[in-house]
């Protein structure tokens, strides 16, 4: 293939992610089901736009598999350089390799990335998301980016420190290291779910296992598959990774060619000036072998520009750093934050971009909204939405809630109304060259129970598949909605932090309400419910308070025009009341009377000249090894502050140490040393004297939850902890009745001692990629849904072997009123075998075979729950 050669597939210019994998040396498309999962014996090509205060900003890798052959990455490497001619030369350019990828890369997959066996042989296929032919084991590994990779399906893969997720299509079980963190086993959790609800949609069963001797019938399973275990289990293998003395190692190195010989020559050490850096050249930058920058000077030669990769592996070699080094190709002016913080200052000239407009930052942890025509969203697309902005919103817009685990249409009125007790289908319909396409958001309430969630799920596939599996399937969390989420709503997206929306509703609504408005146009504006106190104003926005009598528009010093247009006119949705504009400091008695009084709130400016280039950075901190070492979070938000953690926030002015509840002892002792070592071997020279805040878990100081968007304040009080997650997933013993819930697997007590799952014959390979099956048909379960006749552990097996009651003593009791020795959460299986099938209108045995949701929707409905 010539360098001439323009075999790039279409592009399509919008924000968010696109995928493509290397077959037979081309780009082919990966389906969106499958973003975040790899195969090892492949490469991939990744791109991804989004907005920022200057525009938007493109990011494009080339990942390399393990296995992948030298010709792929070659294939992946040139078009990586010809996409980056064919976007204007914008883009940062990544090399990854598995197991070593950038904090960014990672970034982009919130619940983990998978690594598969194999490779692509027969093309990309459609994810089914009802995929049970399964037996896999993945070894995940990380806290805040997570990993998981397939291992042998041996106890000889296991170690004390990470968590395992043995994958049996119906059935998930984590198995957690006893010196696992309580965030590696939630993160471990999220990712279970994740496969629970993207690949199995919602269908399967998750088993957790924190302590063996407390699940024997989780771990009987786990002996079924892997065999009986010998020996003790190694220690875990600590992460390699740079710590920050390392990474403060930087050195610029001026890269030319000189009769016809390659010239490095090194210029400059830390720290570094932006005036080294000259538009007729190409410079290297080493941050101490942790990563490798290529700059690329606007006036360069397009040779030179070319060869960048090239130059970068060379480096590498020459510097025997490990061949899994990080290479980042920056091109001169269009530098990424990472590149700039390297050095001791950066400034940039005050650009206008976009439709005309000059992005300027100034108020408190907020970067100007942009408005931008949405017509003009093919023409330009840097100016579109970002993650998702598939089209300019104009489509068509089904809105259902599930209710009693069912579809209920939303009233067309309503339509943008959202309440945190409540899950939501929204179904997007828009052309595309004369076709319908589909994207089916799934929305999913803070206070939403286990069950609607499910069902939530299972409805999303019905749908799926009533438009020919053809829906881009979107999972929102409250408070996550994607920019395309918002503009479909033109303006009127409101999201309410509790309650309901269906007709009988359980509480009533509270006489006094307080939402948080954000955005300048019907393209981007949302309005949060947040707590009615005055702590919870915010100088930079638009408030809306209702009242019995009156709504007022409550104007931060700091909000634009725009924005209060917006605010006015959501102000007709949440009330009907009449309107009363106020503004910041003039304010009337019973404003604040309605907030429960005055009380400080975030108004005071923060940034000043020198943070107008620089953006927050929260990192997290460990000191364990005696090595200290960061981890960054791009993109962060609240929830990725975990109680076992110490987490430091760098505004540039002020540096803040966040300390969880559950962090280690030694780490919290060590944080302000840990802060000032941070300073000291911060690339671009730091002020030492920058003031250190130490923040405590639940005391969050306005000055710290200013950063980030719509901060909780009862998230630590209202938040789900690892135990309470673990606990909403049901009762784990009806895993043990496996055999009953999988209608595959045979593990009735004549054959426990086997350790092969029971079942042959061969399903449908047409999940993935099928070559990835054509050796894994032993491996398939059996697709008979018929039961050993022997097999009666599903029936109802009363705790502790005895008791039958009559339903009046068990029916709408209360723990306290029910007999000794009843177990609260198995009424049912104390009723007599003509009782339960008067009640239920089903034997023992057809409920028990029924998915444990809806048993638990029926124990609901006749008081036995």
């Amino acid at each position: 293939m010539a360098d001439g050669d323009t075999n790039l597939p279409p592009i399509e210019r919008k924000l968010g992610l696109q995928i493509w994998g290397i077959e037979n040396m081309k780009m082919v498309p990966v389906p969106e089901k499958a973003y975040g999962t790899f195969f090892e014996g492949d490469c991939y090509i990744v791109l991804h736009t989004k907005r920022t205060s200057r525009g938007s900003s493109v990011d494009l890798h080339y990942w390399i598999g393990r296995d992948s052959s030298q010709d792929e990455q070659g294939a992946a490497a040139m078009y990586v350089t010809q996409l980056d001619t064919a976007l204007g030369g914008s883009p940062v350019q990544h090399r990854e390799v598995q197991g070593h990828e950038s904090e960014t890369f990672q970034s982009y997959f919130r619940n983990g990335i998978i690594y598969k066996k194999g490779g692509v042989a027969s093309g990309f296929k459609h994810v089914e998301t009802n995929m049970y032919n399964i037996k896999r084991l993945l070894h995940v590994k990380g806290k805040k980016h997570v990993s998981a990779t397939e291992v042998a399906l041996s106890w000889d893969s296991f170690n004390k420190g990470d968590v395992f997720l043995l994958d049996l299509g119906k059935v998930l079980i984590q198995w957690n290291g006893p010196s696992c963190s309580i965030a590696e086993k939630s993160r471990g959790l999220a990712l279970a779910r994740s496969i629970r609800d993207s690949e199995r949609g919602g269908r399967a069963q998750i088993g957790i296992i924190d302590n063996e001797r407390d699940s024997p019938d989780l771990m009987q399973i786990m002996r079924m598959v892997l065999g009986e275990r010998r020996g003790e289990l190694r220690d875990a293998t600590p992460d390699t990774k740079a710590d920050e003395l390392q990474k403060a190692n930087v050195r610029l190195y001026h890269v030319y060619e000189k009769d016809n010989d390659l010239v490095v020559q090194e210029i400059a050490t830390r720290p570094l000036t932006q005036d080294l850096l000259q538009h007729e050249d190409c410079y290297i930058l080493d941050q101490g072998g942790f990563k490798i920058y290529v700059w690329r000077g606007k006036a360069s030669s397009p040779e030179e520009k070319k060869a960048a990769f090239t130059r970068a592996v060379g480096f590498i070699q020459a510097k025997g750093y490990p061949s899994s080094t990080n290479v980042e190709v920056i091109n001169d002016g269009a530098e990424s934050a990472m590149f700039k913080q390297l050095f001791q200052r950066w400034t940039e000239k005050n650009e206008t971009q976009g439709l005309g407009k000059v992005y300027t930052t100034g108020k408190i942890a907020k970067v100007e909204q942009v408005k931008f025509d949405t017509t003009q969203l093919h023409a330009r697309p840097e100016l579109a939405a970002e993650q998702r902005m598939v089209d300019d919103a104009s489509g068509e817009i089904e809105v259902w809630r599930i209710e009693d685990l069912e579809m209920q249409p939303v009233n067309p009125k309503t339509y943008g109304q959202f309440y945190g007790g409540d899950c939501y289908l929204v179904l997007y319909t828009y052309l595309r060259s004369g076709r319908p396409h589909y994207v089916l958001y799934m929305w999913q309430g803070r206070h939403a129970s286990v069950d609607e969630i499910t069902a939530c799920a299972l409805n999303a596939i019905e749908l799926d598949k009533k438009y020919g599996d053809e829906a881009v399937q979107v999972r929102v969390t409250m408070g996550k909605e994607p920019r395309h989420f918002l503009a479909i709503f033109k303006g009127r997206l409101v999201i309410y932090e509790g309650g309901t929306s269906r007709a009988q509703k359980s509480s009533p609504e509270p006489p006094i309400r307080l939402f948080q408005v954000r955005g300048t146009d019907e393209v981007n504006t949302k309005a949060t419910e947040v707590p009615a106190r005055a702590s919870s104003l915010n100088s930079n926005d638009v408030f809306l308070l209702t009242t019995s009598q009156v709504c007022y528009l409550w104007c931060g010093k700091g909000c634009s025009g725009d924005e209060r247009e917006m605010a006015k006119m959501v102000a007709d949705i949440v009330s009907r009341r009449d309107k009363h504009t106020v503004l910041e400091g003039q304010e009337p008695a019973e404003f604040w009377e309605a907030l429960g009084g005055k009380a400080p709130y975030a108004s005071e400016k923060r940034f000043q000249e020198q943070s107008t280039q620089y953006q927050p950075r929260l990192f997290e901190c460990s000191n364990q090894t005696g090595r200290f070492i960061m981890t960054e979070v791009v993109g962060f938000c609240q929830e990725d502050l975990d109680e076992d953690d110490v987490m430091l926030l760098d505004t540039w002015e002020e540096i803040f140490l966040w300390v969880g509840k559950a962090s280690n002892a030694q780490e919290r002792n060590e944080a302000i040393a840990s802060a000032k070592e941070y300073l000291k071997t911060h690339p671009a020279g730091r002020d030492l004297a920058t003031p250190i805040i130490l923040v405590k878990q639940g005391y969050e100081p306005l000055n710290f939850t200013g950063w980030f968007n719509a901060w909780d304040p009862y998230k630590w009080s209202d938040g789900k902890s690892y135990e309470e997650m673990k606990n909403s997933l049901g009762d784990v013993s009806a895993i043990s009745e496996i055999k009953v819930d999988l209608n595959n697997l045979s593990l009735n007590k004549r054959t426990l001692s086997t350790t092969n799952l029971a079942g042959s014959g061969t399903a449908n390979a047409s999940s993935e990629y099928k070559s990835h099956f054509s050796n894994s048909d032993s491996n398939s379960y059996s697709n008979s849904n018929n039961y050993n006749s022997n097999n009666n552990s599903h029936s109802s097996p009363v705790p502790n072997g005895e008791g039958i009651y009559s339903r009046e003593v068990l029916m709408h009791r209360t723990v306290d009123e029910l007999p000794e020795g009843v177990d609260p959460t198995k009424k049912e299986c104390y009723l007599s075998d003509a009782d339960f099938h008067d009640i239920f209108g089903k034997s023992k045995d057809e409920f028990y075979q029924m998915p444990k949701w809806k048993q638990q929707n029926e124990k609901k409905q006749f008081g036995l729950f």
